[in-house]
């Protein structure tokens, strides 16, 4: 039988509680309750140092409770270290890092990062992408839930014929497929596969690397309500119950970022948003894997 690790909900700024139709819903079937801030940092392409050190500490100060690292990212130390600058308990932090799929031993890998991380378990651990097979890293994955180095285990960049793969031959389902995501990648059949497996969609790039920010449909609405660009598209995400992890070195962005649990898209603004997707709803996680 498939074990599903269930991921909840929560608050992630400042105590408060999140205003949305899916607040504090269960989003798997089963499992132990992990919570899962619907908002986090990404730190893809921070450099390791300063740079990544002063934006977690920032995102942290503004009331961010979940960061995203990667082992390919080459800045886990700096994550590290600004978790413990931070003085916020390390149990209030959900904190993500991803295999490397060239390497060959997934736990080990993770080994090494808790080590540069400077912690004991990660929230969660995810497949950074299937090279090799969607399947190929899963039994060392499940090995490192086991042995207590990661709450809950997940993917990213999966298709949804990578997920029935895994699931297929799984004795701990993926927790999360964490994929490029947003209104204009609105991957509407893979979310719906995500959905059928009890498995989160968890957006990457939601603010398309700011290629998107001054399309008129999004400034329109931005303008109409009083918010950013950057707002209105990550609040199109997390009002659906979609986490997101959008990247910044900015200060004043990371902070922007936060501010997008005291405001609503009407019905009408979502289904502009909607019609801005370029994928044709695919259920694939990229149009060119880079593997």
């Amino acid at each position: 039988m498939v074990r599903s690790l269930c991921l909840r909900r929560v608050p992630a700024l400042g105590g408060t509680r999140i205003q949305a139709a899916v607040t504090d819903q269960t989003t798997t079937a089963t499992g132990d309750g992990l919570a899962m801030p619907l908002l986090g940092l990404g730190v893809w392409q921070a450099a390791e140092g300063a740079q990544t050190t002063r934006a977690v500490g920032w995102a942290l100060e503004a009331g961010y409770r979940h960061v995203d690292t990667a082992q390919a990212y080459g800045n886990e130390r700096s994550v590290g270290e600004a978790l413990r600058a931070s003085g916020v308990p390390r149990e209030q932090v959900f904190l993500t890092t991803k295999f490397r799929p060239g390497r060959r031993d997934p736990e080990r890998e993770l080994q090494a990062s808790l080590q540069r991380l400077g912690v004991d378990q990660v929230d969660l651990y995810l497949v950074h992408w299937p090279q090799g097979g969607p399947t190929r890293a899963w039994a060392g994955m499940e090995r490192a839930a086991r042995n207590g180095l990661a709450k809950a285990i997940g993917v990213s960049n999966y298709a949804a014929d990578d997920l029935d793969a895994v699931m297929a031959g799984a004795d701990i389902a993926p927790a999360v497929n964490q994929v490029q995501f947003s209104p204009f990648q609105f991957r509407r059949a893979l979310l719906e596969a995500c959905r059928r497996h009890g498995i989160i969609l968890e957006a990457y790039s939601p603010l398309t690397h700011g290629r998107n920010l001054a399309h008129p449909t999004v400034t329109g609405i931005a303008a109409r309500l009083r918010r950013t660009p950057a707002q209105v598209m990550l609040r199109w995400a997390v009002q659906r119950g979609i986490p997101v992890i959008p990247k910044s070195v900015r200060r004043d962005r990371i902070a922007e970022n936060a501010k997008v649990f005291d405001f609503t898209l009407g019905d009408d603004d979502l289904r502009a948003l909607d019609a801005l997707d370029r994928t044709g709803g695919t259920d694939r996680a990229l149009e060119r894997p880079w593997w």
